[in-house]
């Protein structure tokens, strides 16, 4: 009786690509028991033919050239290989004398006639499988064109089937904007987010643990803007989904993450770290605790600017807020103006500039891509600068709402002002957080010379002051 190997195969764990594993099995045993043949080991392959470096097919391979088997029993032509470089093996292990059989085709592999029908429906089954990809590489670009994610949706969203839009999870999504916003802060290095995260509850698809390489690529995927990017061909889309966070606390996240928009985390997590440099050198001024105060030091040597308190920092903005704080009286003759200046306004003009942005926009589009037909910029750029072109297609299109929306316009104007009534209360009874916020959004040119703090007022509250 001869002693021949077993080799079955699927394309993918879920499906059996026409035909089952227990079926290709029952199919080879059968054919075995005609014609006195033993199979001494099964090879249980669960891959598809198309690619090549299947472990188990090579392993195979290699052990009947070392004459652990005579020969080998396989379903069919197609469950074999369906790429030419594995096919080449099978004719290998045919010329070292070894039989090759195929259960659904008649073929004498060592006869002439029979090897070229064999080669034959090999090349058949490659170009079946070439096409099968063309024609399913064809249907994603369809559903990527539609705005549609065609793929597993990431963390914070939702399967809904084939041709459906991803929705927002429920319970993860809350939470996947909270990773934006916390990284947006500069309050947390990615290992610090990652412990609060979990910490809050925030898992993976499977329900297990995020990792640091999870969050990471979490904070990198542009999809909960409504951008679609994929990774392999470096193309983006415009996505019919929900966005989770806008793009520009996405574009906030990326330079922070790249390093351009100062550190993240400190030891002792101080009120106005970063926000400040020395008048003299231009250098950062380092906080730093000592005796229950923290003080703020130019890190050069030789600088006349020495230590300054927090405490002196935090009075000079007071100071500085104080002088652009609006009066009651002010501020109501503002508001009227406002609602008067809202009621009036031409919006005709403002959406004509809109299109010629948006046109802009566009216009830029269409020379980077004939850039890359032309071979001027390798993929790589092409879709580095295609992506934020759609990034910045979106923020032009989440602006257009709100230009297009005169009540939120309006309410909008009607914060800053509330605001600029009491910027000094404000700044004094905010949390640490809300406090660094709130000088950022007030003042600009923090300098200290000496023991001189010099701050000036941001240029809208200049206006509002000057108005």
């Amino acid at each position: 009786m001869k002693r021949c190997f077993g080799y079955v195969r699927v394309s993918t764990v879920k499906q059996g690509d026409g035909v089952s594993l227990e079926a290709q099995r029952e199919a080879i045993l059968a054919f075995a028991s005609r014609n006195n043949i033993e199979i001494t080991q099964w090879f249980e392959e669960k891959e598809t033919a198309a690619k090549r470096g299947r472990p188990l097919f090579n392993q195979m391979v290699r052990d009947l050239h070392r004459g652990k088997a005579h020969g080998l029993v396989i379903h069919k032509v197609d469950r074999s290989a369906r790429n030419p470089a594995d096919w080449v093996q099978i004719g290998e292990l045919a010329d070292a004398g070894i039989d090759i059989h195929f259960v659904t085709e008649s073929l004498d592999f060592r006869s002439r006639g029979g090897r070229l029908t064999a080669d034959i429906q090999a090349v058949i089954a490659a170009d079946y499988i070439r096409n099968l990809r063309e024609e399913c590489i064809k249907g994603i670009t369809g559903r990527l064109k539609q705005g549609l994610y065609p793929f597993r949706a990431p963390i914070g969203y939702l399967d809904n089937g084939g041709g459906k839009a991803k929705t927002l999870d429920p319970r993860r999504a809350p939470l996947v904007k909270l990773a934006f916003e916390l990284y947006a802060s500069r309050r947390h290095s990615l290992r610090t987010l990652l412990a609060e995260l979990n910490r809050k509850g925030l898992t993976n698809r499977e329900g297990g643990t995020l990792t640091l390489c999870g969050i990471e690529t979490l904070l990198n995927n542009p999809f909960y803007t409504g951008i679609i990017r994929i990774k392999r061909t470096g193309m983006s889309y415009r996505g019919v989904h929900e966005r989770l966070i806008s793009a520009n606390l996405f574009e906030r996240v990326q330079a922070i993450k790249s390093g351009k928009s100062g550190p993240k985390v400190t030891r002792h997590d101080h009120i106005y770290r970063g926000l400040f440099r020395c008048g003299h050198c231009h250098g950062p001024m380092v906080p730093e605790l000592q005796k229950s105060h923290v003080y703020y030091r130019c890190a050069v040597k030789h600088c006349p600017t020495m230590t300054v308190r927090e405490e002196a920092l935090a009075a000079a903005i007071d100071t500085c807020l104080a002088q652009s704080q609006l009066g009651h009286a002010d501020a109501a003759d503002f508001l009227a103006r406002i609602e008067t200046w809202v009621a009036q306004t031409n919006s005709s003009d403002q959406e004509k500039a809109w299109q010629l942005r948006k046109a802009a926009i566009q216009d830029r589009i269409d020379r980077l891509t004939d850039a890359l037909v032309d071979r001027l910029i390798d993929r790589d750029a092409y879709a580095d600068r295609r992506q934020r072109l759609a990034l910045e297609e979106e923020a032009l299109d989440e602006e257009h709402q709100k230009i297009g929306n005169r009540a939120a316009k309006a309410a909008h104007m009607r914060t800053l002002i509330e605001l600029a009534k009491t910027l000094c209360l404000s700044h004094q009874l905010a949390e640490p957080a809300e406090k660094r916020r709130l000088v950022e959004m007030t003042t600009s040119n923090r300098r200290v010379y000496g023991k001189n703090i010099c701050i000036e007022p941001s240029n809208w509250l200049s206006e509002v002051e000057n108005t």
